[in-house]
């Protein structure tokens, strides 16, 4: 396992369509490995495989939400465990008709945010690590970063969808995904 370079515009395998996975052997999972060790090191809460300049429909997500039980209690925040997502070649399947605008930001666009409007729950269809069919549902912030990683499967940046785009000071930057 290693952190692996996070490729950022305007290198071009950020604009490519990813390849469909055919094969799950060592090299998917060497990958996948390192996919989750960049993701936390720099830190994020997704990382699609082109981010690290391999053009394959590979993602990783991990994310846990705030303690709901903590609400309005005045206790500072916490989050409930995090939890850790691989899906090989992700499909949006039944997404909802609502959607919801919300600041984005985006490791391989350092120094930027954006508000981007996007589904408030989607429902993912790909396989897991290992080839198994694997099917998810997410909604809030959880939807949303499926979503981010999804388009960098299909070569768009969240700057491409964003009704406004900033610069922002690293100390106050948006959740990057």
């Amino acid at each position: 396992m290693a952190v692996r370079p996070i490729v950022t515009v305007p290198d071009p395998v950020l604009r490519k369509k990813a390849r469909k996975v055919s094969t799950y052997g060592p090299d998917l999972q060497r990958l996948i490995d390192d996919m989750i060790d960049t993701m936390r090191q720099a830190p994020g809460v997704g990382l699609a495989a082109p981010q690290v300049g391999v053009s394959q429909r590979v993602i990783v997500v991990e994310y846990g939400e705030e303690d709901p039980q903590q609400a309005g209690t005045g206790i500072p925040k916490r989050k409930v465990a995090s939890k850790l997502y691989v899906v090989v070649n992700p499909e949006l399947v039944r997404p909802s008709q609502t959607t919801e605008t919300g600041a984005e930001g985006c490791l391989s666009v350092p120094g930027y945010a954006g508000e981007v409007e996007r589904l408030t729950q989607v429902t993912i269809r790909g396989f897991s690590r290992r080839g198994t069919p694997t099917r998810l549902r997410a909604r809030g912030w959880l939807a949303r970063i499926f979503q981010h990683e999804l388009d960098h499967l299909n070569g768009v940046l969240f700057t491409d969808r964003a009704s406004r785009v900033w610069r922002v000071e690293p100390e106050t930057e948006a959740e990057r995904v």
